[in-house]
């Protein structure tokens, strides 16, 4: 049944298509930009860091609001006195067709695809590529599908992701022919991420949920006594190996032994989080998929992750990296091939099973790969040390008056 009402629901797109042709007749407000992230669902990442700028900087001249579909979002926004609106309210929909400007992480539809006709859209993207995205990604059947069915199966997804993209943002030279490439533009506009400017100067005031602010202070304390191992691993089909290898027994007793907190941080698509719940208790902490990362990289010690692009973002704090790659041959073959050498493009160290994964956790310092971390890290960010958000802000100013 479920299935059924899913396929309803997508199929149904049809009847909404005029909707995307008629939003064009709407004159448009260079002085509004909307902003919205993941689908519609959660306040995080590029936008959002890029909207509290806005509205801490620029509030005179640009006025900023974010679309979503989650009134607990907007309830968020209300709290701190910030300017969003529920997509299906009529200030939603009024808004999402005045605003010239549509700021977005995935696709246009983390605002509204059908509303976004004749507004200028760019996508902030949510990461730096280590794996292939998009057009790149075999595995992605939505583009590239493997039957004339998978191929009419997803036109409509197709259609709603990729054809209202008019700029894509990219951090790098390195990485510019990589986005022209999986996005299919020539549109590539090169700026630091946004979310990155609290790990560099401190200059956005944050807003949390209840549930990251209790997180945070939680592991503010433990860091007074432990040291915190912040473990952020990606998503795939073969996560699940994990449980297979990771006795958590003797593993949180390691952990006590060694003053350790290890924080667990689930990937929002991972489908294995109740078995991360699960483990979770003494020195294993959990922190929700939901919740912002962004300020636990800040008071991590050291950073255990696998093929998550998370730890471009962390080297930028000059902490070590573990690199828990224990499907690495399952993930190339099964998920995702990647556009660097695996081994070439990770600075730090790469374990394989529990026992290692303790003795890199265990020397810690030992691990370090400091002159490699900033090779990678010149490689990936342009300029390091600048105001990314400011840097946007004129970027999108240039745009609207080209």
């Amino acid at each position: 049944m479920k299935q059924l009402i899913k396929e309803i629901k997508y199929w149904g797109q049809l009847l909404l298509i005029p909707f995307y042709w008629l939003s064009y007749l709407f004159p448009r407000s260079s002085d509004i930009w909307v902003l919205g992230s993941t689908f519609g669902n959660r306040f995080t990442d590029n936008p959002k860091y890029f909207f509290l700028y806005l509205h801490q900087y620029q509030k005179e001249q640009t006025r900023a609001i974010w679309i979503s579909k989650s009134r607990e979002v907007i309830k968020l926004l209300e709290e701190n006195h910030l300017e969003g609106y529920y997509l299906y309210s009529l200030r939603g929909i009024w808004f999402s067709l005045r605003a010239k400007v549509y700021l977005y992480d995935n696709y246009s539809k983390d605002i509204s695809f059908m509303l976004s006709g004749g507004a200028i859209k760019i996508n902030l993207w949510h990461g730096v590529p280590l794996k292939k995205i998009q057009q790149d990604n075999r595995f992605d059947y939505v583009r590239n599908p493997r039957s004339r069915w998978e191929k009419f199966r997803w036109t409509l997804r197709r259609m709603s992701d990729e054809k209202p993209t008019d700029y894509v943002l990219t951090t790098s030279d390195l990485l510019m022919p990589i986005f022209a490439s999986a996005f299919q533009t020539n549109k590539v506009i090169l700026c630091g991420y946004p979310r990155n400017d609290n790990l560099l100067i401190h200059n956005i005031e944050n807003v949390l949920t209840g549930q990251e602010q209790q997180t945070i202070k939680q592991i503010k304390e433990l860091k007074e006594k432990y040291k915190i191992a912040l473990y952020m691993p990606t998503f795939r089909n073969s996560e699940a190996k994990l449980f297979d290898l990771l006795h958590s027994e003797q593993f949180q007793q390691f952990l006590q032994e060694e003053n350790i907190i290890f924080l667990v941080k689930p990937h929002p698509k991972s489908r294995v989080t109740k078995e991360y719940l699960s483990i979770s208790g003494g020195s294993i902490l959990y922190a929700y998929p939901e919740e912002d990362p962004y300020p636990l990289l800040e008071l991590a010690d050291v950073l255990v992750t696998d093929y998550s692009s998370i730890y471009f973002d962390f080297i930028i704090t000059d902490k070590p990296v573990i690199f828990f790659s224990y499907d690495l041959e399952e993930y190339l073959s099964e998920s995702r091939e990647m556009y660097f050498n695996y081994e070439e493009f990770t600075p730090g160290v790469k374990v394989h099973n529990q026992m290692e994964l303790e003795e890199a956790l265990r020397h810690t310092a030992d691990c370090d790969c400091p002159v490699e971390r900033d090779k990678i890290l010149r490689k990936v960010f342009q300029v390091k040390e600048e105001f990314a958000a400011e840097h946007l802000y004129q970027i999108v100013l240039q745009i609207l008056h080209s």
